[in-house]
């Protein structure tokens, strides 16, 4: 790489272009579902559609749902930094949308809730349901701050992007669209981001893809350099990243958010049946492993690009989350309009969470909140949703403020938003497989899984693992043509991280540390999810049945029926079929078809000494 390619580039009038216009795009779909759906009358067809919506579109919304701006700045960093074996996350994903559609969907959608945690009132009582409404709110504004001003941060320090017009501009398109069209609205943009974001992300391939000769350099650079780290299957659950810990944890993580987050069921239970509503998360499927290929490719052309000049480690940036952004400005300043694709893509991901949020946020506080304490007429609910979209916009808009400000904080209050996760999907769990399970001992359950699992996380974040189980790889600058100044501006930055990295680890050991910390804090970010589920399952059923859960009489529409599975269905169809072509016949079954018995051949023995017969 030469001298004058280390310095980023900045924005010019095209780039602005463009992602001006994907914002426009954004804003006028809201305007058109706002004006095609102005005589809607109730807060139902303003936050579920009507639940008049198809398989296709709610996918891909679901897609993009999940996909942030964090997602696309640091899948690639993470790959760079820790290798490939984030792939595994597709088995995650395929596991998620089986106990997605099987276990959670038929319940949810057979009961026409507009907000899950309703379900939790009808199966527990009203404490429990404003417990659940009161967390997701908190975690979800919290969160939602984080998405906005996180990628913000990132690109403003490489691009030259203005932080704060950038964040303004994305929260108040972003509210302007969810207070105008609703769920339809949102819907209908997250399609159109989706593709904005894989197009951003094959910029940035097609262009590395050319630079290095083809896609086999790239993976073989990958190879030589320890990314195509597939094969690791040690089950230490302190271990960072491996196959078990990704597979599995990630499985959970996933399903606390697909199957009981507002925001995701919010979308598949507006489908029009529960055929399309199974169908959109199969094909939704497709979409995250899609995005998933990407952001690891784009990963290994980062890894492929620097392998011998780490941006990082001489200094260049400032952060793992900055490497994509320069990477763009490194190889795509030549093309203008390329680098505000890029950054439209990372920007399309915010205003899909910031408005799945939003509309969420609205529907909880409505349903959870508004609707059982009020006698409001529909009109009067649609109106009041609008106006909590606008209301929840902003402050989202203002947490991004509070983030700027949080420093080390921003870290934790993303993992604590997974931590609570965990024991919310142990809850829900409770209700739908356990008929059990009673309110005093889901109560005691939640509380003591989300006290354990937040004693874990926040343990994490003071006593982080060392680098023996996060097992960073090796980055070098010997390929870098710096100036003599550069070189001892970065001699200077880099040596003093060097032994701090070594040292601090036996200095902390045998400075007071807890005993606890080389292994309960040092147990992977992704087990967080499992503990708090299997801790809140666990004393959930213990105490319901300590107090008399066994005489709980549950009605049948709040919990899994076998009729509600996918198997059921198929081994009916595969017995029905085997019947049919063996010939067997089932003669109760098929009495209407082939007619009733023929009175003549009754098995009734004829008394005749009782009748009188002439003779």
């Amino acid at each position: 790489m030469s001298e004058d390619s280390l310095v980023p580039g900045s924005f010019v009038v095209a780039d602005y272009v463009v992602f001006a216009l994907m914002l426009v795009v954004s804003a006028a779909v809201g305007v058109y579902f706002a004006w095609a759906d102005r005589d809607q009358r109730s807060s139902g067809d303003f936050l579920m559609g009507g639940r008049r919506l198809t398989a296709l579109p709610v996918s891909l919304s679901l897609t993009a749902s999940f996909m942030s701006a964090i997602t696309v700045l640091s899948n690639p960093a993470e790959v760079y930094r820790y290798g490939a074996n984030i792939g595994f996350y597709g088995i995650s994903y395929v596991l998620t949308m089986v106990v997605t559609s099987e276990v959670f969907l038929p319940v949810f959608y057979r009961l026409s809730i507009t907000s899950t945690y309703e379900y939790l009132e009808l199966r527990f009582n009203r404490t429990i349901r404003l417990l659940g409404t009161v967390l997701f709110i908190a975690q979800t504004i919290l969160y939602t701050g984080i998405v906005i001003y996180a990628p913000a941060l990132a690109l403003n320090q490489v691009t030259g992007m203005d932080l704060w017009g950038a964040v303004i501009s994305t929260g108040v398109v972003c509210t302007f669209y969810c207070t105008l069209g609703g769920l339809k609205a949102v819907v209908w943009t997250d399609v159109f981001q989706l593709g904005v974001m894989l197009a951003g992300f094959l910029s940035v391939i097609i262009r590395s893809v050319v630079l290095k000769d083809g896609v086999l350099p790239i993976i073989s650079d990958s190879q030589e350099g320890g990314r195509l780290n597939f094969w690791d299957f040690d089950t230490n659950p302190l271990r960072r990243h491996t196959f078990w810990t990704i597979s599995i944890g990630g499985t959970f993580v996933w399903v606390s958010i697909y199957g009981i987050n507002q925001a995701q069921v919010q979308r598949y239970i507006s489908c029009k049946s529960i055929i399309h509503a199974k169908l959109s998360l199969y094909i939704n499927l497709l979409g995250l492993l899609s995005i998933l290929l990407c952001s690891v490719f784009a990963g290994m052309c980062l890894f492929s690009v620097y392998k011998d000049c780490d941006p990082w480690t001489a200094g260049l940036v400032s952060a793992p989350d900055q490497l994509m952004p320069y990477l763009v400005m490194d190889i795509l300043r030549d093309y203008p309009g390329l680098p505000g694709l890029f950054v439209a893509a990372a920007y399309s991901g915010s205003l899909s969470t910031v408005s799945s949020s939003i509309n969420a946020l609205a529907a909880v506080t409505v349903e959870d909140l508004i609707k059982p304490y009020t006698s409001m007429s529909e009109k009067h609910l649609s109106w009041t949703s609008k106006g909590l979209s606008l209301i929840y916009g902003v402050l989202c808009i203002g947490m991004a403020g509070l983030a700027s400000l949080m420093g080390g904080i921003l870290q934790a209050a993303i993992s604590i938003f997974g931590i609570i996760g965990g024991p919310l999907l142990g809850l829900f769990t409770l209700g739908i497989l356990c008929p059990f399970a009673n309110s005093k001992g889901v109560l005691l359950g939640l509380m003591s899984g989300l006290v354990v699992s937040l004693w874990l996380g926040i343990g994490a974040q003071i006593y982080p693992p060392t680098p023996a189980m996060t097992r960073p790889l090796s980055l070098t600058t010997e390929g870098c043509n710096f100036t003599t100044t550069d070189s001892f501006n970065w001699t200077s930055t880099v040596q003093p991280t060097q032994p701090t990295s070594i040292t601090t680890a036996p200095v902390n050991r045998t400075d007071g540390k807890p005993p606890l910390t080389d292994n309960w804090y040092s147990l992977s970010y992704l087990y967080f999810s499992p503990v708090g589920t299997i801790i809140t399952i666990s004393v959930g059923l213990l105490f319901s049945l300590f107090t008399g859960g066994w005489k709980v009489k549950v009605e049948s529409r709040l919990t899994l029926t076998k009729e509600d599975t996918t198997l059921y269905h198929l081994v009916k169809f595969f017995k029905d079929t085997v019947m049919r072509q063996t010939g067997q016949l089932d003669l109760t079954r098929d009495r209407e078809r082939f007619g009733g018995p023929n009175p003549g051949f009754c098995d009734v023995e004829l008394d005749l000494t009782k009748r009188n017969i002439p003779t």
